[in-house]
């Protein structure tokens, strides 16, 4: 799958048609280079998740 951008919000991904819960499962994975929070040490609860397309990738075709 292509992507417009090398870093993308959970919310644009969405938009693309991947599932929510797919995305908060490689989210969640311990020491993923895919997905990280924005800026999360902020005071801010809400710090949007963002992932890296070029690792997205590499897990869809890893098949997880």
């Amino acid at each position: 799958m292509e992507y417009p951008k090398k870093v993308m919000r959970r919310a644009e991904l969405e938009e693309m048609g991947i599932a929510k819960a797919y995305l908060m499962r490689i989210y969640r994975e311990y020491g993923s280079p895919v997905a990280y929070k924005l800026n999360p040490h902020s005071k801010r609860k809400n710090s949007p998740i963002v992932f890296d397309t070029e690792e997205l990738t590499k897990i869809q075709a890893r098949g997880a």
